[in-house]
């Protein structure tokens, strides 16, 4: 039974793997409740989450899969590529747990900044394409961005009641992926790809993270989340998954944040903070791991991370130009059109075609989200015919 006055939760990506860790978190928790949902095309599963939690509100990006979802579920079905950010108007949450992938997840985040509503983010395309103009919506409508990625929320907790300017370093950790330690990534097939040694995710993430691209994309988030200059964000490949991130600080001391790999934890503190929550998971048992390694990353190897640092360092539409381009090129990839080292190839150039310059609104963003695309395509299928 929930409290009366329980934070209100609305899950935007109700069926992915962020998703449906948020609802075991909402679940187990009296303080919580969910008032409404948001999926893609998987209508089934989202009706049977609404139901089970008693939502009246279920948001349905694919039309035609809303349709049928609206003569399975009692309550109100939104359809459309604007049901997810129309949900948040009318669900009235305390706060948003944006899960959606892609750029598609940057429309509800400004959405709910706008009406100066709390952001759990878990989608980082909203910071990597909307960079300074998100923070500053944030800060301008007193909306908190609270991260989910586990990076950054180890790095939001290590920063609790510390002076930024005490920060002379933030090293955030990589696993290395399925390819760690290879210096010829050619004939990768999808399969191989999608073996993500620590960590269970969808398919554009799962091959993020092959690339090291999500690491990329990570930098510029936290760029962005914490205010702080590149040369003062750092990489380091931590094949445990253990520490999940480090802070360097003016008098010589290092925190870590450490703990077994479980999204639970992050989503959680996001959804409770600034309380910590009770979480049913395994405690962090350092004899029982052995040993913590690292290790300096390939960024020769593995392009898109010096690909991701250059965008980042450019600013401005640079960023976007980036997540677009890799959007569309991991789709062909994982649909069998280009090949795995094709992927860092299609984005430089991508990067190269569209140009950089300064971001001066919101709807220039999506202009250029959609020219970046347009060219990308152009670009694959250039090599596709040849």
């Amino acid at each position: 039974m929930n409290s009366p006055d329980a934070k209100r939760v609305l899950v935007l990506g109700s069926t992915g793997s962020i998703g449906t860790q948020a609802l075991e978190i909402v679940a187990a928790r009296e303080d919580l409740v969910a008032v409404g949902l948001a999926v893609g095309r998987d209508w089934r599963t989202g009706v049977a989450q609404a139901k089970g939690f008693g939502v009246g509100y279920l948001a349905v990006a694919d039309e035609t899969a809303a349709a049928e979802a609206a003569g399975e579920f009692d309550g109100v079905v939104l359809s459309g590529e604007s049901a997810a950010r129309e949900l948040i108007s009318v669900a009235a949450p305390d706060i948003v747990l944006n899960g959606i992938v892609g750029a598609a997840g940057l429309g509800p985040t400004i959405v709910a900044l706008t009406q100066g509503i709390d952001v759990a983010l878990a989608n980082k395309e909203s910071l990597v394409i909307g960079g300074d103009l998100v923070t500053e919506l944030a800060s301008a409508t007193g909306a908190r961005l609270l991260p989910v990625d586990s990076e950054h929320s180890a790095l939001f907790q290590l920063m609790d009641h510390e002076d930024p300017e005490a920060i002379s370093r933030m090293v955030l950790t990589a696993s290395g992926g399925p390819f760690r330690g290879r210096t010829d990534l050619s004939g990768i097939t999808v399969e191989q790809a999608l073996d993500h040694p620590t960590w269970a995710m969808g398919g554009r993430i799962t091959i993020d993270s092959a690339t090291l691209m999500n690491k990329g994309f990570e930098m510029i988030e936290a760029h962005h989340l914490f205010a702080l200059p590149y040369d003062r964000i750092d990489v380091v490949v931590h094949p445990q998954s253990i520490v999940h991130s480090l802070i360097d600080f003016r008098d010589g001391a290092t925190l870590a944040h450490l703990g077994y790999p479980d999204m639970r934890v992050p989503i959680a503190y996001a959804l409770t903070w600034p309380e910590r929550a009770e979480v049913a998971v395994e405690r962090l048992d350092l004899a029982k791991v052995g040993s913590l390694t690292f290790e300096d990353p390939d960024p020769d190897t593995f392009r898109c991370l010096a690909l991701a640092r250059e965008a980042g360092e450019a600013g401005g539409i640079a960023p976007c130009v980036l997540n677009a381009a890799d959007e569309v090129a991991v789709a062909s990839f994982l649909e069998g059109g280009i090949g795995f080292t094709d992927i860092p190839r299609v984005i430089e150039r991508t990067l190269d075609d569209v140009g950089s310059g300064p971001a001066k609104g919101f709807d220039e963003l999506f202009a250029v989200d959609e020219a970046s695309r347009e060219r990308a395509s152009e670009i694959i299928n250039g090599l596709i015919s040849s």
